[in-house]
């Protein structure tokens, strides 16, 4: 018999690690909420173009990684990342015309085809920001010190700042050139697929994951050296800011990003010892995509927060054990027969009614066999009913905390009793 299995790459989130997986995601919500970011909801899957337009056509994502499906002369592809989907969003939709500065978050699945590994899954979970509107270097470090809040309000103390900045069109048009000055002379020693990458955009040969070329590059010309006056005072400004919310970093001039429409201010938040993998955000601006992709000249800037590499470093910190486990059901209900188990299905349908989180049996069990289920599902409370109870208008509760048990009506008041039993004044 066929058995099958998740997908390469996915995995199944079971009732007792959505805990963790709503902790860091309500976290950073509230958080983020508090800076007066509004929640944005794009479709999973958009246009192919706008990737390969917003992303770079010559890069890894587009090449290699994106999920693509095709019927007849539609393509469309799975969203690999959030910020041109947002982008689109703000275009289609005229939000630059109506309020052109905007603060955005989204929290959602990703795709790409890449090999599984550690923190690195063809599914994905990302939460992100996204400003649109201002080229403030002030929004620059509130977005980088949310980042920072977020992995410090799950409990991820250790986590480091890192900066570079990859400045505007005319840096990037005298880092290419110098970039391509520095490789031609040994482009024969670099690896087949950095020659195709040299002469189509030679930025890409700086992603390259093999060894030796990685360790050419390490040689290379930095881009933060070439920067021209208007974005050396932008990242001065940047780095003033953090500085005077007490927000500590170290400058990486290494950190280019993957994606072709990052400019200026690029950061990474690393947490150093969880792997090779170490980035769990990272973000950047990228003034020129909304022009790119239709609309005005706009500046932006955002992040986006990795929940898998999240949960894999909360775990190894100890903190994710305390959200490893079926979320309890308080109050539960035990039909002595089957006579009775329509009136506990009517009890506790009343009870949610009145606001009560209540569960209770169907599948014919024993009292004893029900009261060990009570305890699997975390109740504090089991109400007990029978046809000495049916009869008599009451119900058994019993308090699983404190011990003991009581007899009760079963009226209005019986909800506000349960209350009080669990708040602990029974």
């Amino acid at each position: 018999m066929v058995q099958y299995k998740a997908p390469r790459g996915t995995e199944d989130f079971l009732p007792d690690r959505l805990p963790l997986l709503r902790f860091i995601t309500e976290t950073c919500r509230e958080l983020i909420e508090g800076y007066g970011y509004l929640e944005i909801q794009t479709p999973l899957f958009e246009e192919t173009s706008l990737y390969v337009r917003s992303i770079g056509e010559v890069t890894d994502i587009v090449e290699k990684e994106m999920f693509t499906c095709i019927r007849g002369d539609t393509s469309v592809t799975f969203r690999p990342e959030a910020t041109a989907g947002v982008v689109r969003a703000y275009l289609e939709n005229k939000l630059d015309k109506i309020r052109p500065f905007r603060k955005f978050y989204y929290i959602g699945p990703m795709f790409r085809f890449e090999r599984p590994q550690a923190a690195r899954q063809r599914q994905f979970h990302q939460i992100g920001i996204e400003a649109i509107g201002s080229n403030d270097p002030r929004l620059d470090a509130e977005i980088i010190h949310i980042g920072c809040r977020c992995l410090e309000a799950l409990g991820i103390q250790d986590a480091e700042l890192y900066l570079n900045s990859v400045g505007d069109r005319a840096d990037r048009d005298r880092y290419s050139t110098a970039l391509a000055d520095f490789i031609r002379p040994q482009l024969d020693s670099y690896c087949d697929d950095c020659n195709k990458r040299f002469e189509r955009n030679v930025f890409r040969v700086l992603d390259c994951k093999n060894q030796s070329c990685k360790a050419k590059n390490k040689e290379a010309p930095a881009c933060m050296d070439l920067l021209g006056e208007t974005s050396i005072e932008h990242f001065k400004a940047v780095q003033y800011t953090l500085n005077t919310i007490g927000r500590e970093f170290k400058i990486d001039k290494g950190i280019i990003r993957g994606l072709d429409y990052y400019t200026n201010t690029v950061f990474e938040i690393r947490l150093p010892g969880i792997g090779a993998r170490d980035t769990l955000v990272g973000g950047g601006r990228y003034n020129h995509l909304v022009e790119e992709l239709g609309g005005s000249s706009t500046p932006a800037i955002g992040f986006s927060l990795g929940v898998v590499g999240t949960m894999l470093a909360l775990g190894k910190a100890g903190i994710a054990e305390s959200y490893i486990g079926e979320d309890p059901c308080p109050i539960y209900i035990c039909a002595l027969s089957e006579e009775d188990e329509l009136a506990a299905f009517v009890l506790a349908e009343e009870l949610r009614v009145a606001g009560l989180k209540v569960d209770l049996g169907f599948e014919g069990r024993s009292l004893k066999a029900q009261m060990r289920q009570a305890d699997k599902r975390g109740a504090r409370i089991v109400l007990i009913l029978g046809e000495e109870e049916r009869h008599k208008g009451v119900v058994q509760v019993k308090n699983m905390e404190a011990g003991g048990q009581q007899e009760m009506p079963q009226d209005g008041d019986l909800p506000m009793e349960l209350r009080r039993i669990l708040a602990g004044r029974g």
